[in-house]
């Protein structure tokens, strides 16, 4: 009897000791600057983060990555985001390990490593850590399902219409249904996860990241939503930016002798502005105010929903921004109205960024604070010492430093080896220590992002801006003493070039650890049309990339054949069942840019069932004009074909395609290795 009383006490204790394990909700916004939240300066009504900072801790200097894809890869693993394969961004390979825009099999996620402590893990909104080729030809290895969390809902690319976005559940995708808005449907869902996981599993902890889209471009809001704010930003953003600086000192964020950061010079004076342009400057801000209005009112019910649960108290909850204000002019919608609808696409402008950025100067992509500064809002009553609500953290910390946290409080262990494939080690320091009002004496945190570099160690911060297409140079280099001047207004590096120059060497040995050279400077677009004229023409992102056109006449598939038919593991497989009089009628394109006098051949590899022929061009996207126009005659061995050498006319859109609608009854064809080859 004793044997079996002792055998129930143990099991007890060890349900105990699983119900220890904090719940820990991860809250992330997309490109919010440092200043919009009210307890942050702002005038948007943010009750619900605000009450969390009330009753929790909030960080005066908390730092992610200068932008999207970087944060979140650095987020998620605890590591550089080089380190992880996401030094750049998502739409392209760079060539390199760290460049290649895909997160990589040497990082593990905090879902991946909390699972190992028992934790369900749950993820809603934008995932942005896969190779937008992978996620269009939707290679599905690299998505939230296969990188830890059990249950997902979202987007897995970087961004999307707000009312009309592709969808994706676990591994499956659809389009929105109709009446659909983005934030709301993260919030409810993550709602759904809370009422499912406690539920089901009362005694077992949750992992919960919430990644919303909001208020990342376009700006997309409802009516009810806008109409808060349509008044107050017709006074300008002098007044705004001036407005959230005094509250910024009279909440503690900054000493008062702390200056103001100039209005960024790009930026005219309000007042001298048409009534016209007032009008339509002040509805972008309304409606990017609208956007974050809306974030907050879900993490409320998420809030709301944790309580009814009687699991509030034992749930760690962070929330921040992945950078800074975006600053980038957008405006690629059919309608160019600024009023919160679908079929608009814009942006807020460099004009409101630098309100979103007080009291700093620059913004994302950049490594001053305007462009790595984040709000960072920590709650967890069962574990911040009650002494410290509504208190700001000084010590400063880094996105990496999370991983870190969730391990320790999480009760596991960071692995070395995950799948059979080595693990870079950690590079955060948990923040545990600040939520009993210690210190974790953090150490120091550098960046690299389109040779835009930075590190901060102690009150030092060394730091550089690289325009675009220029090459980094150590003269950029400036020092900033950030316990004295936190908006980086005096540059003391002519002063202290020892100090400069030790620092830099630092920085160095760390971008040569994790390779973040060679560091690129050339812009999103030119990237990416690079990597376009590298095709996916061994079709190991399956059809990513490419466009398969059918005609209403024709019936015949364009799939992927995944045995090796010809050399790789996949090639693409054409079958007609009932050919087309036009030899368009069934067409694989694949669409890219070139410039006046480039040359190039094309090569490929291609077999049929039987005697066949297709059409391969390089022309026009509207066929009128035809660089290359070549019949391709095929048997049942594989045939080698390399083209005539043509030249680009002029700089342009053009397209690489084959044309199947030649093909007879039952006649099937496979092609792999299509290249673009240039030719010198």
């Amino acid at each position: 009897m004793r044997i079996l009383s002792l055998g129930i006490l143990l099991g007890l204790c060890t349900a105990v000791h699983a119900q220890q394990r904090p719940n820990i909700i991860l809250i992330m916004a997309d490109d919010m600057g440092y200043s919009d939240l009210g307890s942050y300066g702002g005038e948007v009504q943010t009750p619900n983060l605000d009450q969390l900072a009330k009753e929790g801790i909030k960080y005066k200097q908390f730092y992610n990555g200068a932008r999207c894809c970087p944060t979140r890869a650095a987020l998620m693993t605890g590591i550089s985001p080089h380190e992880a394969g996401m030094g750049w961004m998502a739409a392209a390979d760079l060539g390199t390990p760290a460049g290649q825009g895909n997160l990589n099999n040497n990082c593990v996620t905090i879902a991946e490593v909390l699972k190992t402590a028992g934790y369900d893990t749950y993820m809603t909104g934008k995932w942005h850590l896969t190779n937008e080729r992978k996620i269009d030809g939707e290679v599905k290895d690299n998505w939230p399902k296969q990188r830890g969390f059990d249950h997902y809902f979202g987007i897995i690319p970087g961004g999307a219409n707000y009312y009309t976005p592709m969808l994706y559940s676990n591994n499956e995708k659809y389009p929105a249904p109709k009446d659909f808005y983005l934030t709301t449907a993260i919030s409810d869902t993550s709602v759904k996860y809370i009422d499912h996981h406690f539920n089901t599993k009362p005694n077992d902890p949750m992992f919960m990241y919430v990644a919303y889209t909001a208020p990342h471009w376009p700006l997309h809001a409802l009516q009810k939503d806008i109409d808060k704010y349509k008044e107050i930003y017709k006074a300008g953003w002098d007044k705004m930016r001036k407005a959230r600086y005094d509250k910024q000192k009279q909440l503690g964020l900054f000493a008062a002798h702390t200056p103001l950061s100039p209005r960024d010079a790009e930026i005219p004076d309000w007042d001298q502005l048409p009534e016209a342009k007032k009008t339509e400057m002040a509805m972008r801000m309304a409606i990017y105010a609208a956007q974050i209005d809306v974030m907050d009112d879900g993490i409320g019910k998420i809030v709301q929903t944790l309580k009814q649960k009687g699991q509030l108290d034992n749930t760690l909850i962070f929330f921040l921004s992945d950078n800074g204000a975006c600053a980038e002019f957008i405006s690629s919608g059919a309608s160019k109205e600024v009023n919160g609808e679908q079929n608009t696409f814009e942006s807020y402008r460099i004009n409101w960024a630098n309100v979103s950025s007080t009291p700093f100067k620059e913004y994302k992509h950049y490594t001053y604070e305007g462009g790595i500064a984040t709000p960072l809002i920590v709650h967890w009553p069962k574990g911040i010492d009650p002494k410290l609500n509504n208190r700001f953290i000084s010590d400063y910390g880094h996105i990496n430093d999370i991983m870190a946290t969730c391990v320790e409080v999480g009760k596991t262990t960071y692995p070395s080896t995950y799948k059979n494939n080595k693990i870079v080690p950690l590079a955060g320091k948990s923040l545990l220590p600040h939520f009993t009002g210690k210190t974790n004496d953090r150490g120091a945190i550098y960046w690299e992002h389109e040779a835009n570099i930075a590190m901060r160690e102690g009150k030092w911060k060394l730091v550089a801006k690289t325009p675009e297409d220029a090459s980094f140079s150590e003269k950029s280099l400036q020092l900033f003493d950030m316990e004295a001047d936190p908006t980086e207004m005096k540059d003391l590096a002519k002063g202290n070039p020892e100090l400069v120059d030790k620092m830099y060497k630092q920085w160095l040995k760390w971008a040569n650890k994790v390779g973040a050279f060679p560091m690129d400077t050339r812009n999103y677009n030119q990237r990416a049309e690079v990597y376009k004229k590298n095709l996916n023409g061994e079709f190991d992102d399956n059809l990513g990339g490419w466009t398969v056109k059918k005609g209403d006449e024709v019936e015949g598939e364009i799939e992927i054949d995944r045995n090796g038919k010809i050399s790789g593991a996949n090639s693409v497989h054409i079958m007609m069942k009932k050919p087309a009089d036009k030899p368009a009628g069934l067409s694989l394109t694949w669409r890219l840019k070139a410039n006046k006098g480039e040359k190039y051949k094309l090569e490929l590899a291609a077999l049929a069932n039987k005697n066949t022929s297709f059409v391969l061009r390089f022309e026009k996207p509207n066929g009128s004009v035809k660089l290359l126009d070549q019949d391709i005659q095929l048997s049942a061995k594989t045939t080698q074909v390399s083209s005539a050498t043509f030249e680009v006319p002029e700089d342009g859109p053009y397209v690489v395609a084959l044309y199947f609608g030649k093909l007879n009854k039952d006649d099937q064809v496979w092609a792999d290795r299509i290249k673009l080859v240039p030719v010198k």
